[in-house]
C-alpha cells in the first residue's frame, strides 16, 4: 500500500481532486439537488479553486488541520503548478492544490472518518454560509 508520504503534492492533489469530486457529486444526487445542469453548478460551488482555497482558509483560522494536515498541505501548495486557470489567481490556486493534497493523502492514509468530518466540516460552513 502507498502512502501519502511516498507522494509529491502534486501527486496527493490529483489524487484528492478526485476524491473531493466523488465526495461532492455523491452529496448532491443523494441529497436530490438537482439533475444535469444544475448539478454541474451546484457542484462547482464546492470544487472550485475560489473554493477550495476558502474552504481551506476557513478551517485553517479555526485551527481545524492537524499538524499532518498542514504539511500535506504545503507539499501540495508549494509544489510546481502546471496551468493556473486563467480566470484564477496563482494564490488561489495554489491554496486549492494544497486543499485537494490533504484529501488525497487522507484517503491514501485510509483515514476515511477524517475525510468524512472534513467534509461535514464544509458542508456546514456552506450552508452557513448560503
Amino acid at each position: 500500500m502507498m502512502n501519502a508520504d511516498a507522494c509529491s503534492g502534486r501527486t496527493l492533489a490529483f489524487l484528492g481532486d478526485a476524491v473531493w469530486s466523488l465526495l461532492v457529486r455523491r452529496y448532491l444526487i443523494e441529497s436530490g439537488q438537482g439533475r444535469g445542469d444544475r448539478l454541474q453548478a451546484l457542484a462547482v460551488t464546492y470544487v472550485s479553486a475560489t473554493a477550495q482555497a476558502e474552504f481551506y482558509r476557513r478551517l485553517h483560522e479555526e485551527g481545524f488541520w492537524t499538524e499532518a494536515e498542514e504539511g500535506w498541505y504545503r507539499r501540495g501548495r508549494n509544489s510546481t503548478a502546471g496551468s493556473v486557470p486563467k480566470n484564477t489567481p496563482v494564490q488561489v490556486y495554489r491554496q486549492a492544490t494544497g486543499f485537494e493534497a490533504i484529501i488525497g493523502a487522507l484517503d491514501l492514509e485510509q483515514e476515511r472518518d477524517r475525510l468524512l468530518t472534513v467534509w461535514d466540516k464544509v458542508r456546514t460552513l456552506k450552508e452557513v454560509s448560503s
